[in-house]
């Protein structure tokens, strides 16, 4: 595949640091994808896990490295920390290796139109007010991934091709977690309107979206743990969910005027 020129790339929750980390599949998108803006909104790096055992792979340190020389090469890298990687909120306005800590951002996309840009953690309340239950949850959500790892593998052996997910299929099917998610859209969604904005960019519930709410655009980036999915603006101001899997992808074009348009997709976190 040829290199692909877009103008933004909005990645969130890849949890590196963590055996679920796909950093494999996520260093192969960014070999395909250069833009003049990298947005990493949040759990890029998972200090939580990290603090009960620490997996660091090369593949890991290498999408690092590739991250930081974009930054260094001119690529306007601006990274919003999440929970998982809050500690880092101490230096939120301080430039580390050309890469731009900021709490939140507003992105204005080539057509115009201007995105809030977060994690989503602080209209989350269980995050917020019961970290407790959050830190069961996501030990809970990590021994999924890891029996998916293993059912991959025997999905392989048996000539089962395609793609699927276990923590997908149990948020699907738990009625709890999904009235949760569409709360959480709903808060964000409410948040970023009285931003006076025309739409939000999020992760952290690891559910990748582009959909709209009350005329407001919700645009979830999901995660590099389970789904492998991506937000892309193209050079007209498209945005692009981009699914890493080799399945269709889902495009929000922007709205139509009146008169005529190198190196390497939860359960509530």
């Amino acid at each position: 595949m040829q290199e692909k020129q877009v103008r933004s790339i909005f990645l969130s929750d890849v949890h590196l640091g963590t055996r679920g980390c796909q950093a494999d599949r996520l260093l192969d998108f960014l070999r395909h994808y250069e833009s003049e803006h990298l947005y990493l909104l949040g759990d890029i790096v998972d200090f939580w896990a990290m603090n009960r055992s620490i997996y660091w792979s090369a593949t890991q340190n290498t999408v690092v490295q590739k991250m930081l020389r974009r930054a260094r090469k001119g690529t306007q890298v601006i990274f919003i920390p999440g929970n998982h990687d809050e500690a880092l909120r101490e230096y939120i306005g301080i430039t580390f290796g050309d890469i731009r800590l900021e709490s939140d951002w507003i992105h204005q996309t080539a057509d115009g139109r201007r995105f809030l840009l977060l994690h989503g953690d602080e209209y989350d309340q269980v995050t917020r007010y019961h970290r407790w239950v959050a830190v069961i949850g996501d030990v809970a959500y990590n021994t999924l991934v890891r029996l998916n790892t293993c059912l991959s593998r025997i999905r392989r052996r048996l000539g089962i091709s395609g793609y699927w997910s276990l923590a997908g299929y149990a948020k699907r099917k738990v009625k709890t977690a999904v009235s949760f998610i569409f709360d959480f859209e709903d808060s964000v969604v409410r948040g970023a309107r009285e931003r006076g904005v025309d739409g939000v960019i999020c992760g952290h519930i690891h559910w990748a979206a582009i959909k709209e709410i009350g005329g407001m655009s919700y645009i979830n980036c999901g995660d590099w743990v389970d789904s492998c999915t991506a937000i892309v603006e193209h050079m007209d101001g498209r945005l692009e969910l981009v699914e890493w899997n080799a399945r269709p992808a889902a495009l929000l074009a922007p709205p139509k005027p009146a008169s005529n348009e190198e190196d390497e997709t939860a359960l509530a976190r």
